[in-house]
C-alpha cells in the first residue's frame, strides 16, 4: 500500500546519552533479551544496541540488583532536576523492577505484578455493566435465533474483502491523516506504509523503526468487518500509534535530548498510555456526529451488498456503532474473568 511523505531521517545528529538515560536504555536492552518483545521499537543508540548483544546474558538477579540501583538514583532530583521527566522515569523503571524481581524468581503476585507494571491498578465493574451490555446486544441484532447465530451474520454482512483492503484502507489512512494534520499537527518526513500478512496473533500491529517510521501490519487471518477496520486504522496510523510514536520522536528526544524514550517499552506505564491515547485518538479521526455517514462511505468502497439498498446501509450503520461499542463493553468482561484465573 502507499506510505506517506518520505523520511529525510539520516541527517540528524547523533547524540550521546545522559547517564541516567544510558542505564534505562541497558536495563531495558537487557530485559528485552529475557523476555523477547518487551522493547516494541528501538531507535535510541546503536552501539547501545550492540554491546549488550555481544555481552554475556545477565541474570534476573544481576538485572534486579541494576534496576533497583536506577530506582535509587532517580529518587535524588540531583540526578533529574526535571520532575516530570524523572517521574517517568521512576514509573517505569519500577514496571523494569517488577519484570526482573520476575525474572529472580520473587515474582510479585499477579494484581500486584500488573498494578507496578503499568502504575495503575484494574477496576473491576459491577457485573450490571455487562449484563446491560447483553441485554442492549439482544434488542440490537436483527432476527430472532439464537444470539450467537444472529451476532455471526451480522458480522459477517460487514467483512471486508481482502482484495478490497488495500484501496479502502489507503482511503481510511488519507482521510485520518488529513483530520490529525488539522488537529495535531504532523512532524516534517513521517513516512507510514500499511501491509497485509497473516499467521499472527492480532488484528493489527504498529512497528515503529525510528526516523518517524512505522509499518502497520493487517492481520487477513481475521475477518475484517468494517466499524473494525475504522478503529485499527485509526488506532495504529493517525491519530494514534504512528502520529504518537512520531511526535515522541521529534520531540522529546530530537528536540529535547530525552534518549530514553528511543526505546518503547512494552508491560509499562507508557504502553498504557499509547494504547489509551490510540483508543481516544479514534474520537478525533471519527466524530460521533459523522460515523454513521463514514461507514456509508466504507460500505460503498468495499463493495457489500447492504450498500445496493441505501435505507438498510444507513440503517445498518447506524446499527453498527451500537453494535460496535456493547461488544467493546463485553471484551472488557472477558479480559475480566482470565484475569481473575490467574
Amino acid at each position: 500500500m502507499r506510505s506517506t511523505t518520505p523520511a529525510s531521517g539520516g541527517d540528524r545528529p547523533v547524540r550521546v546519552p545522559d547517564p541516567i538515560a544510558r542505564d534505562y536504555l541497558l536495563l531495558a536492552l537487557r530485559l528485552n533479551r529475557h523476555i523477547p518483545g518487551f522493547v516494541d521499537g528501538y531507535f535510541g543508540p546503536a552501539d547501545l544496541q550492540a554491546g549488550v548483544a555481544r555481552e554475556s546474558l545477565r541474570s534476573g538477579a544481576r538485572l534486579r540488583a541494576d534496576a533497583e540501583a536506577l530506582l535509587a538514583r532517580l529518587a535524588d532530583p540531583a540526578e533529574v532536576p526535571d520532575p516530570a521527566r524523572r517521574t517517568w522515569l521512576r514509573a517505569q523503571a519500577r514496571a523494569m523492577a517488577a519484570h526482573a524481581r520476575s525474572l529472580a524468581g520473587d515474582p510479585l503476585p499477579y494484581l500486584d505484578h500488573v498494578t507496578t507494571c503499568f502504575d495503575w491498578r484494574p477496576v473491576r465493574l459491577p457485573d450490571a455493566v455487562f449484563d446491560r451490555a447483553a441485554a442492549e446486544l439482544e434488542a440490537l441484532l436483527p432476527g430472532d435465533g439464537p444470539l450467537e447465530a444472529r451476532l455471526a451474520a451480522w458480522d459477517a454482512a460487514l467483512v471486508v474483502t481482502v482484495d478490497r483492503l488495500p484501496a479502502v484502507v489507503d482511503w481510511l489512512v488519507g482521510r485520518f491523516r488529513e483530520r490529525a494534520t488539522a488537529a495535531f499537527g504532523v512532524p516534517a518526513g513521517e513516512e507510514l506504509r500499511v501491509s497485509l500478512v497473516t499467521d499472527k496473533p492480532w488484528s493489527g500491529y504498529n512497528w515503529y523503526d525510528g526516523g518517524l517510521r512505522s509499518r502497520v501490519e493487517l492481520n487477513t487471518d481475521l475477518p475484517i468487518r468494517s466499524p473494525d477496520l475504522l478503529r485499527v486504522v485509526a488506532h495504529e496510523t493517525f491519530p494514534g500509534h504512528h502520529l504518537e510514536h512520531a511526535w515522541k520522536e521529534a520531540d522529546l528526544v530530537v528536540a529535547q535530548g530525552r534518549l530514553e524514550h528511543g526505546a518503547m517499552l512494552i508491560n509499562a506505564p507508557e504502553c498504557l498510555l499509547s494504547e489509551g491515547l490510540a483508543n481516544l485518538g479514534y474520537r478525533f479521526a471519527v466524530p460521533p456526529d459523522e460515523e454513521a455517514d463514514l461507514l456509508l462511505e466504507l460500505f460503498e468502497r468495499a463493495g457489500l451488498a447492504v450498500a445496493a439498498d441505501p435505507a438498510l446501509a444507513r440503517g445498518t450503520a447506524e446499527r453498527s456503532e451500537e453494535h460496535t461499542s456493547e461488544l467493546q463493553s463485553l471484551a472488557y468482561l472477558v479480559c475480566r474473568l482470565l484475569l481473575e484465573k490467574k
